[in-house]
């Protein structure tokens, strides 16, 4: 018999990405991402492919971060995942979307810097 999730709380995985960040423990934060996932950051124009490519790259930034880094703004639902706007490695605003896997597992995410979504 399967022992697959039948749902999962996408707010709560993208909650628990910030808390993985902030504390620094990228064994955490590559548990929380599919073993092909997708990252794509306007930041650096870096579009990276796999989970150990992915935690590769938020590991010196988790190292480096600033006191107010990966505190959380605001968190809303979407018709394909989650929104969050948080504090990058740096503390600048940035947002970032999340896309998940039928098994909860983050499937692809975007980044980058908040104020490019002003209007």
């Amino acid at each position: 018999m399967s022992t697959l999730p039948t749902t999962f709380d996408p707010l709560a995985v993208a909650v628990d990405w910030l808390d993985a960040c902030r504390s620094g423990d990228l064994e955490a934060l590559g548990d929380l991402y599919d073993e092909e996932a997708t990252q794509e950051c306007d930041r650096e124009y870096s579009i990276l492919v796999g989970r150990e490519a992915i935690v590769s790259y938020w590991g010196p930034r988790m190292e480096r971060r600033s006191g107010s880094a990966f505190t959380l703004d605001d968190l809303a639902p979407t018709s394909f995942g989650v929104q969050v706007d948080y504090r990058d490695d740096k503390g600048e605003a940035a947002r970032i979307h999340f896309h998940f896997s039928y098994l909860g597992k983050i499937l692809h995410t975007s980044c980058r810097p908040r104020w490019r979504y002003a209007a």
